[in-house]
């Protein structure tokens, strides 16, 4: 597994190459449960933006170092010292919310770069994944987990509404809108099995190494395919959850008029023909 020289000097993120196109990035903070302070949402947010228009990869793999965490979430103890959420008996209430809105803003923009980027995400989980694992995994295209993954909605239990993206997206994702409120309003722990069940995650392996192994083996033949294609299609995957079929039909027309320009397309239709493997351009 190569390591990413073009990603090197992080501090909380380990990103490898296991295949040509193909990047692993994993949080890195094993001892504390993987548990993200400020810096590490600003480092993720650099490391997915790059990756977006980084035209050596076409299929990213994201999980957690560590046996026993995806990640703990939020790192509370380090967030109830953070001076954005602590109220200043020197400002109204106005200017305090407005430092707030700010930095909650920020931390979601930070989160939402996994669905922003272009390229094809799969989310591994394993272990304690909760609170913030839940945001995070909602952006990805793909989600899987090992059988010891423990999953919940953790912040009615600190007093809080989830506000990076779990409440928003969480809805779309799963087949029961019901069951959303069920974990989300009782905190609630839930399994693999359950989380399979509901559609929460596509597969539920035996290993956190088997869920790995899995997700880079999806990700290498995502990365056969055409990038066109692909990103193409993530982009109106995208546009679809949140549109009218209606609109939705209408914004894939206008795609794919410039889009079906492509020589992959051609290249694609006549190994269909020849009965062989075509090789794409970077894009």
């Amino acid at each position: 597994m190569a390591e990413q020289g073009k990603y090197s000097g992080l501090k909380y993120f380990l990103v490898s190459s296991p295949s040509e196109y193909v990047v692993h990035v994993e949080i890195n903070r094993p001892a504390k449960l993987n548990a993200f302070l400020e810096a590490m949402w600003i480092e993720l947010r650099e490391i997915f933006s790059r990756l977006s228009h980084d035209e050596d990869v076409r299929a990213v793999v994201f999980s957690g170092v560590g046996d026993r965490a995806f990640t703990a979430g939020l790192d509370v103890q380090a967030a109830s010292q953070d001076g954005a959420l602590n109220g200043d008996g020197g400002k109204d209430g106005a200017r305090i919310a407005t430092r707030v809105r700010r930095h909650i803003l920020e931390f979601q923009d930070c989160i939402s770069q996994i669905e922003k980027c272009e390229k094809p995400v799969i989310c591994v989980m394993h272990g304690i994944s909760i609170g913030l694992a839940i945001d995070m995994s909602c952006c990805a295209d793909i989600r899987i987990c090992s059988k010891d993954a423990k999953f919940a909605v953790k912040e009615v239990d600190i007093g809080m509404a989830a506000d990076i993206g779990t409440l928003s997206r969480l809805p779309k994702i799963v087949s029961s809108f019901s069951w959303v409120k069920d974990v989300c309003l009782s905190a609630r722990g839930f399994g693999a099995d359950e989380a399979l069940a509901v559609g929460f995650v596509s597969q539920a392996l035996e290993s956190k190494a088997k869920a790995v192994e899995t997700a880079i083996g999806m990700a290498s033949l995502i990365s056969t395919k055409s990038p066109v294609g692909v990103q193409g299609t993530k982009e109106i995957l995208n546009h679809a959850r949140d549109n009218t079929v209606a609109d939705s039909l209408k914004y894939t027309g206008v795609w794919n008029q410039g889009m079906l320009q492509s020589e992959d397309f051609k290249a694609a239709l006549m190994s269909g023909i020849k009965k062989t493997k075509p090789r794409f351009e970077k894009l």
